[in-house]
């Protein structure tokens, strides 16, 4: 890492211009969820043009959709341990480079089998950033705004998505898939440039012996006693874990870390099988099948879009005062009554009309699934998978969730254009009404509450749980 990155000014002193810059670093380096939003975001318009330009059945045009899923699960698995061996702000800027790199090649591909192996290496960049961002804002974050930061991550893909639909709205009436493909590399630029403007996580420096740099670091957005403090827990934490031999993925077998996966893996995988793939990739073929035209199903994916944005803003007000499992709870309580309106409809009304009720009452429950799902599942995952998971393997952890959820991502965008062929609108969206309601059974149950605690507060109150006491009265949560 570029020592420019932690070095302090010249007079030691914190000021003004440094918040400043601290601010850039959250902007910024959630940037790299603009490319992952952007890329499932425009696709669902793309589809329309590239289904019958090289003349794709169901299963072919569920394996381009899926093309960035399977890259992004292998970026997923390598990534947590390349970011823990190399650090973060590497990682990073190899994410950039595939993103660069990749929208290219998609708007040059001359046939489906090219357009595959793009939108895999697009998935690579997709599954390094989904396990590094969330650990690298968390980690860089106070915890009295760190549900505000990580959301910002979330901010970004939704953000993407809804450039995406407006691109593909835009290119529409040229049938370019080349160009609302191809566009992607303009996020990718400013993502590459703002990597210039970010430096390194404390926690990592630490785990590194780079105790000072780290306090430096620190000291960017806390006071001298918060930073003094919390560089105290970090070290305590680092040893304890070195003590230990948490310091490898054996660690993710210890009986105190079996709990803390469990919670973790259940909140990725359930976020990517609520349904919320197939409103982003498939909208226009959903709308399409209850009797929308091609142009009127794309350009129904701006009402999506708006939606998406409002929610995560709802998200980034919100969790750091109500906290992340009543936005848990309220998502997957909103999500399923919206799937159930929208599976009755479709199976007890009369047969598709396009902008009839079958057709208006289809998106409207479209829309508000979408805002509750944002607002919750879709923020509140990547901020708690971000915090709950140990320093010691934070990173593998994460690769490991991560990993899952692309696989489950993968899984529901592969199979959901047969699927709809075969059983239809109705049946399909009652199945993950089932799924949303099971999310809400899971979250009571297993998921704490982590608003207000640094990581390391957060690590004390599991390891207490198990009877392996770390930092002395740490905060409880619920």
């Amino acid at each position: 890492m570029d020592t420019h990155r932690t070095r302090p000014a010249p007079d030691g002193s914190v000021g003004s211009g440094r918040k400043k810059s601290t601010v850039l670093i959250y902007l910024f380096g959630a940037l790299g969820g603009l490319n992952w939003g952007y890329d499932t975001g425009v696709i669902s318009a793309a589809l329309v043009y590239l289904r019958p330009e090289f003349e794709l059945s169901s299963w072919a045009e569920g394996w381009i959709v899926t093309g960035l899923i399977i890259g992004a699960v292998f970026g997923a698995a390598v990534g947590g341990r390349l970011s823990d061996t190399y650090g973060r702000w590497k990682i990073l800027m190899a994410t950039a480079v595939t993103f660069i790199v990749a929208p290219i090649g998609m708007a040059l591909a001359p046939d489906p089998n090219t357009l595959f192996v793009f939108r895999f290496i697009v998935g690579l960049g997709s599954g390094l950033a989904a396990v590094t961002l969330p650990v690298y804002l968390s980690e860089i974050s106070p915890a009295r705004i760190r549900g505000k930061v990580t959301a910002f991550y979330a901010l970004a893909i939704v953000t993407g998505q809804f450039i995406g639909f407006i691109i593909g709205l835009a290119f529409a009436p040229l049938e370019s898939w080349r160009w609302m493909l191809g566009l992607s590399v303009v996020p990718s630029l400013l993502f590459a440039v703002g990597l210039a403007f970010i430096w390194e996580t404390p926690r990592w420096l630490v785990k590194k012996g780079r105790e000072a740099e780290a306090l430096t670091i620190l000291h960017y957005d806390r006071t001298p006693q918060e930073a003094e403090r919390e560089l105290q827990e970090i070290h305590i934490i680092n040893e304890a874990e070195k003590a230990a031999g948490a310091q490898n993925l054996k660690a993710l077998l210890q009986p105190w870390v079996k709990p803390i996966l469990f919670v973790g893996l259940g909140l990725a995988i359930l976020q990517q099988i609520m349904g919320i793939n197939t409103i982003i990739y498939y909208a226009p073929t959903t709308l399409q099948n209850v009797g929308f035209t091609d142009q009127a199903a794309i350009a129904a994916n701006l009402i999506i879009g708006v939606m998406n944005v409002l929610a995560i803003w709802l998200a980034l007000t919100y969790a750091d005062r109500w906290g992340r499992r009543p936005l848990l709870l309220a998502g997957a309580a909103g999500t399923c009554l919206s799937l159930a309106v929208l599976a009755l409809t479709n199976l007890l009304l009369p047969e598709p009309d396009g902008f009839g009720v079958v057709g208006i009452v289809t998106l409207t429950c479209m829309a508000v699934y979408i805002f509750m799902f944002q607002a919750s599942w879709g923020s509140m995952v990547w901020v708690m998978l971000g915090e709950i998971f140990p320093l010691g393997v934070r990173a593998a952890a994460m690769g490991l969730a991560t990993t899952a959820l692309w696989f489950a991502n993968g899984v529901v965008a592969l199979g959901f254009p047969p699927v709809l062929e075969a059983v239809g609108v109705g049946w399909l969206f009652a199945g993950f009404s089932v799924i949303c309601c099971a999310a809400l059974v899971f979250t009571y149950r297993r998921v704490p509450e982590t608003k207000g605690r640094s990581l390391e507060e957060i690590e004390s109150t599991f390891r207490n749980t198990a009877g392996m006491p770390v930092v002395p009265n740490p905060k409880r949560m619920r």
